[in-house]
């Protein structure tokens, strides 16, 4: 299980190599409380140094979604064959909304669902993640 490495560099933390409390990374600012994905070393609203990192929050809400019906282009490395899958903004009760695939059926999908973060490991070791319904929702 050596190697696993997030999708991006600064945007997950926690026991990469075991699964163990992996979540998002973000970046709060001291200064104007600006809360930003992934871990940055300024405030991209103020420009201020004054930041400290953040674990977001595993719990959201889908404020929007689309189904993607076509492979995107370039190095796809979804399903083969590729079918189709939700694709959210989902909205954290940390102040932003992330752009992440929803692992339920297209049709399931519905703005306003509880959704939780989903951490996802691909055969070559990177981790990926996405949300997948939460509560009563899963249960549907």
């Amino acid at each position: 299980m050596s190697g696993r490495r997030a999708v991006r560099d600064g945007l997950l933390v926690g026991n990469l190599e075991t699964g163990e409390e992996v979540a998002l990374a973000g970046t709060g600012c001291r200064i104007c409380g600006e809360v930003t994905l992934g871990q940055n070393r300024l405030c991209p609203n103020c420009g201020g140094e004054e930041v400290e990192p953040l674990a977001l929050s595993a719990k959201g809400k889908v404020w929007t979604y689309t189904v993607v019906r076509y492979p995107p282009p370039g190095d796809y490395k979804g399903a083969d064959p590729f079918r189709p899958f939700a694709l959210g903004l989902v909205e954290l009760p940390d102040g932003l909304r992330v752009l992440a695939p929803l692992s339920c059926a297209p049709e399931q999908v519905r703005i306003g669902m509880d959704v939780v973060f989903q951490p996802r490991v691909r055969p070559d070791g990177v981790i990926q993640f996405e949300y997948a319904p939460a509560g009563e929702e899963a249960a549907q």
